[in-house]
C-alpha cells in the first residue's frame, strides 16, 4: 500500500487518503529522514525542511505543500533527485485579501482614514497581490502596482516601479515570493533606502515572507517616526522573532494571514489531488468538506449617520477582528507556533450576508465587488 507522511496541522485531511493509502501524521517541525526512509510521498507545510538531510536515502517520488510559499522545498535537489514537488499557489489568496481588507478596515475606524483620498502600492501582483489590488479599487483608492517580473513578461505600462511611488503612498504592502539573488530580488526589498523614501504617516504591511523587510531596518524606521507605522505577520527568524519590533509594530500577527479555513482547505485539496493525479488514485475531483459555520454568519448594519467606509469597515472586521490576532502574538511571543496550530475558525467574505438598514446602491456595490457573499438593502420597518 502506498505510505504518506503528512504533518499533523493541515486541515481536513484525516481521512482524505486514507481508503487509498496508509498515513502517518506527525508535527511537521519532526518529520526527519528516518520517518522518511519508507515513504512513497510528503503531504508538508512550511516548516518541514524538504531537502538533501531530509530526503537522500528516502523512497519519497512526490511533496505535496499545501501552501502558497515553497522556499521550504529545495526544489533544484528535488529536481535532479526525480522527486516530484507541488504547492497551493492562490489557495489563501481570499484570506490575504481579507487581512488587508481588515487592516484598511482599522486605518477607517482607528485613525480615521477617508479611503477614496488614499493611495496603495502593491507589490507582487500575482495570486494574492491582484484581489488585494482589486479590493482597494473597489474601496475607491488609489493603486499602484509593482510587478517588475510581470511588466517585462507583459509588456505592460500598468504597473509602475516602486522607486517612483514610495513617496506617493500611503500603505505599502508586499505580496512577493523570497527571492534571494537575481534581477528580481526580494530579500530585504523594503530597506533602509526604501523606508526612508516613504511618506511620514505611510503605513508598511507585510504578509509575504519576513526577509522581504530587514526588521533591523523597520525597527529603525519606527523608532525615529520616519513612517506611520507596520502592520506585520510575517517576521524574520520565525518563530524566534524580535520583540523590540512587536513592540514598535502598530499589529503584529503569527503569519497568520492565510489562515482562514477556506484557504486551509482550499490548500489541502490541492494537495490531495496533486497526489490523486501522481499516483493515480481516482481522486483527482476530491474536495474538501465539512467547513464550520461562522459564528454570526449574518450582519444587519443600520447605515444611518455612518459613512460608506464606516459600513464597509463594520462589516469586514465583523469577519476578521484582526486585534485580536495582535493581542494574542503580544501575550506571549513563546505561543507563536501554538497560535499557528490553534487558530480559531476565520471564514472569508463569501461566508456571511450582509443586511443593510438604511443603506444605498453604493455601499451595497461595494461590499458584493469586494466579495460578501449575499447583500441585502433593507428600509427602516421593513
Amino acid at each position: 500500500m502506498l505510505k504518506i507522511v503528512a504533518d499533523d496541522k493541515i486541515p481536513f485531511l484525516t481521512g482524505a487518503l486514507e481508503p487509498k493509502a496508509e498515513v502517518k501524521y506527525m508535527a511537521g517541525g519532526d518529520i526527519s529522514n528516518e520517518d522518511l526512509k519508507n515513504a512513497d510521498a510528503l503531504i508538508t507545510r512550511t516548516r518541514t525542511k524538504c531537502n538533501e538531510g531530509s530526503l537522500n536515502g528516502t523512497s519519497v517520488k512526490m511533496i505535496a505543500s499545501a501552501t502558497i510559499g515553497f522556499d521550504h522545498i529545495d526544489t533544484n535537489w528535488c529536481e535532479q533527485n526525480n522527486i516530484k514537488w507541488t504547492n497551493a499557489p492562490g489557495c489563501n489568496s481570499e484570506s490575504v485579501k481579507q487581512y488587508l481588507g481588515a487592516v484598511l478596515a482599522l486605518l477607517v475606524s482607528e485613525k480615521k482614514w477617508v479611503l477614496k483620498d488614499r493611495s496603495i502600492a502593491v507589490v507582487g501582483v500575482g495570486n494574492v497581490g491582484s484581489k488585494v489590488s482589486a479590493m482597494a479599487k473597489a474601496l475607491g483608492m488609489t493603486v499602484y502596482e509593482i510587478d517588475p517580473p510581470r511588466a517585462r513578461q507583459e509588456n505592460n505600462m500598468h504597473f509602475v516601479n516602486l522607486t517612483d511611488v514610495v513617496n506617493k503612498a500611503d500603505v505599502i504592502t508586499f505580496h512577493t515570493p523570497l527571492s534571494k539573488t537575481g534581477e528580481d530580488k526580494t530579500l530585504h526589498l523594503c530597506d533602509d533606502n526604501l523606508l526612508k523614501c516613504m511618506k511620514s504617516d505611510a503605513i508598511v504591511v507585510n504578509s509575504s515572507r519576513g526577509e522581504v523587510i530587514d526588521g533591523q531596518s523597520l525597527k529603525a524606521a519606527l523608532t525615529e517616526k520616519q513612517i506611520g507605522g507596520a502592520v506585520i505577520d510575517v517576521w524574520e527568524n520565525e518563530p524566534a522573532i524580535d520583540k523590540n519590533l512587536v513592540d514598535l509594530v502598530w499589529i503584529g500577527t503569527p503569519h497568520i494571514a492565510g489562515y482562514s479555513k477556506d484557504g486551509k482547505a482550499k490548500g489541502t485539496q490541492m494537495s490531495v489531488q496533486a497526489i490523486s493525479r501522481f499516483f493515480k488514485l481516482g481522486m483527482d475531483d476530491w474536495e474538501a468538506s465539512g467547513l464550520p459555520l461562522p459564528e454570526q454568519a449574518q450582519l444587519e448594519i443600520n447605515c444611518v449617520g455612518l459613512t460608506e467606509d464606516e459600513v464597509i469597515a463594520r462589516a469586514i472586521l465583523h469577519t476578521y477582528p484582526l486585534f485580536n490576532d495582535d493581542a494574542d502574538l503580544r501575550g506571549d511571543l513563546a505561543k507563536f507556533e501554538y497560535l499557528r496550530g490553534a487558530y480559531p475558525v476565520r471564514r472569508e467574505f463569501k461566508a456571511y450576508q450582509i443586511v443593510l438598514e438604511n443603506g444605498n446602491e453604493s455601499m451595497l456595490k461595494k461590499l458584493i465587488d469586494i466579495g460578501f457573499g449575499k447583500v441585502i438593502k433593507k428600509m427602516s420597518g421593513r
